[in-house]
């Protein structure tokens, strides 16, 4: 499986009241396309990654508002939706329909307004991601779920509360370097710990902001990636897996680390390749746990050595395996919709060597990992310099 990126193009992740989704949209589409030097009428179509716009916007039909002001009209286009995986599916989409030969050049872009409205609605948006009859409805939103999660974790695998600091701490200490990211500030393991507790053990720097951002990707057939550019990156695997809707049914810590190894394990025999091959990853990690979870469960360390990872220098930037050298979710910011996407577009940049001051040395393999739910659904891509 071969499919070329040929464009890339994203906004400033942040708090943007004077913007709306169609702005952002739009300039993350424009740069894509500009990137890419396509000729718009041989786009075949955008999909479109979205999540919560119906309620946070008011907006339901986003992928036509899409295609109208990316300026593909009358091109097709629909919209994906897979909770905190909806920017990664969008791209999975995108990716078969050129795989299957219906198209030739696909626009993919995910995209997210979430700050207008208060921060008791957006959680409660969120939180719709889960089972909201037996788990919202009780009180259950995403940062106490993933608190309990993470308790169980922590007791599995002896994993401290300082370990889970040490990756709070290294992404927001290379996010410094992303003029992109919503959090531009360092903190130690002793700023992360002393923040406010938000759902005991995840303190205020322990989890990311809501933020208002988009990405985008223009995507196309293998044979014609070095027709639009001379620094080519292709995608060579993907892999997709769900699990238990409800967090009762769910069999955490090894649930959620098996629900990752189904979809890394997949996107891994796709490429051709194991988890010793990948250079640098961007991890999913709205919260910090998450992380060492997305770690374990794609084999990027042992099972149970996720948590001490960051602390022991193995995920830091200048480290045997770079995970989220941009600053990742936690500091970049979570856009649902959006988040998938500019996971793609970071790894793109980093094997364009085009990185700035997040650069890794010199890789040759990326990957990214998103899932969601919290852990009923993982999408795995996985890309390779050409």
């Amino acid at each position: 499986m071969k499919v070329g990126v040929i464009g890339i193009g994203m906004t400033k992740c942040g708090i943007f009241p004077q913007r709306s989704l169609r702005s952002l949209i739009t300039e993350a589409c424009v740069k894509a396309i500009n990137d890419a030097g396509v000729d718009r009428k041989d786009i075949d179509a955008v999909i479109v990654g979205n999540s919560v716009a119906p309620i946070l916007t008011g907006e339901n039909n986003v992928s036509a508002m899409a295609v109208d002001y990316a300026g593909l009209l009358p091109k097709p286009a629909m919209t994906v939706e897979g909770a905190c995986a909806t920017g990664s599916l969008a791209l999975r989409v995108g990716i078969m329909s050129i795989l299957s030969g219906f198209y030739d050049i696909v626009l993919v872009v995910g995209a997210e307004k979430m700050t207008d409205m208060p921060t008791e609605v957006g959680t409660s948006a969120i939180a719709g991601a889960a089972d909201v009859k037996n788990e919202f409805f009780h009180g259950l939103t995403f940062p106490s779920m993933v608190a309990l999660m993470t308790r169980i974790y922590m007791k599995a695998y002896g994993v401290t509360e300082e370990d889970i600091a040490a990756i709070a701490s290294k992404n927001h200490n290379n996010s410094v370097d992303n003029p992109y990211a919503h959090l531009r500030f360092p903190a130690t393991i002793e700023d992360v710990l002393n923040s406010p507790m938000v759902a005991e053990p995840l303190t205020y720097l322990m989890c990311c902001p809501m933020t208002d951002a988009a990405a985008a990707m223009v995507i196309c057939r293998e044979d014609l990636t070095k027709k639009y550019t001379d620094n080519p990156v292709y995608i060579i695997g993907s892999g997709h897996s769900n699990d238990n809707y409800n967090i009762t049914e769910k069999k955490y810590p090894h649930g959620l680390i098996e629900l990752v190894k189904r979809a890394t394990t997949e996107a891994y025999k796709m490429a051709k390749i194991s988890a010793k091959d990948v250079d640098v990853a961007e991890i999913y990690d709205s919260f910090a746990p998450l992380e060492a979870i997305g770690l374990e469960g794609s084999g990027l360390v042992e099972e149970g050595k996720g948590g001490k990872a960051a602390i022991e220098g193995i995920t830091q930037r200048d480290g045997k395996i770079p995970v989220n050298p941009t600053g990742g979710v936690l500091c970049r910011g979570h856009p649902i919709g959006a988040t998938g996407v500019l996971q793609a577009v970071d790894i793109v940049r980093q094997l364009r060597g085009e990185a700035g001051k997040c650069q890794v040395d010199s890789p040759e393999v990326g990957m990214t990992l998103n899932f969601g739910g919290p852990g009923s659904v993982c999408v795995v891509h996985i890309f390779r310099r050409g």
